[in-house]
């Protein structure tokens, strides 16, 4: 397994938000959680990366413990995060934000420009745009910005948080679209995708996990050969 989350409880302002939280996830699959708003997707992405305090349980990735370690010290073992609102920093330029990850865990300039590389042969239409400003992209845009960003540290399992969210029709079919290349040129990467409705990720779910009041079980679990 490459990512295990085994009975973890997190609490936001006194109130429980994740109850006994356990699932794992496989080597090169693709998971999608769903839930409806409130249910807790984006607190269990945020306590993955330890960006909120976990009462108790474990999180191991390649069975290495995370909960000891601070969140600067987690994106450097591999693991890449696209939060729900992107995040971008608006006076940098699109490449900018694209790198900023690689440069915060210390990459070689040669591995930055080797990855950067890489997102750009996925996401082509970051390289037109690169020069633009973060507050100059549409949100549709900025969404596939947040996605390089994040595939500048996702060496081994990439998070992304209501990727469809707020996004015209036609764009969502263009984000699914892109997930798929994805998953065609990374098989080996491990895919945990938050939505509120499955429809856009049918194509390529491996798993798909229910979250309700703060509880995850298994909905629909496919074996891809």
């Amino acid at each position: 397994m490459m990512l295990t989350v085994s009975s973890i409880n997190v609490s936001l302002a006194g109130a429980l938000i994740l109850r006994d939280v356990s699932f794992e996830l496989k080597s090169g699959a693709t998971t999608v959680l769903i839930g409806r708003n409130g249910a807790g997707k984006t607190t269990l992405l945020r306590a993955i990366m330890g960006l909120i305090p976990t009462e108790k349980g474990s999180i191991a990735l390649s069975g290495t413990e995370l909960l000891p370690l601070p969140s600067f010290a987690r994106a450097p073992l591999g693991i890449g995060y696209a939060p729900e609102d992107r995040r971008l920093i608006p006076e940098f330029s699109v490449e900018d934000n694209i790198v900023l990850p690689g440069l915060a865990i210390k990459l070689s300039q040669s591995e930055i420009r080797k990855r950067l590389e890489k997102v750009y042969g996925l996401l082509p239409e970051l390289q037109v745009m690169r020069d633009r400003p973060g507050n100059g992209v549409s949100g549709g845009q900025g969404k596939m910005v947040a996605l390089g960003r994040a595939l500048m540290v996702a060496e081994k399992v990439l998070m992304l948080d209501e990727p469809f969210q707020g996004l015209a029709p036609a764009l969502a079919l263009e984000y699914a679209r892109t997930l798929g290349k994805l998953r065609e040129n990374m098989r080996d990467l491990t895919l945990l995708i938050t939505e509120s409705s499955p429809n856009l990720l049918k194509a390529i779910a491996d798993v798909t996990l229910l979250i309700e009041r703060g509880a995850v079980t298994v909905q629909d679990q496919e074996t891809r050969a």
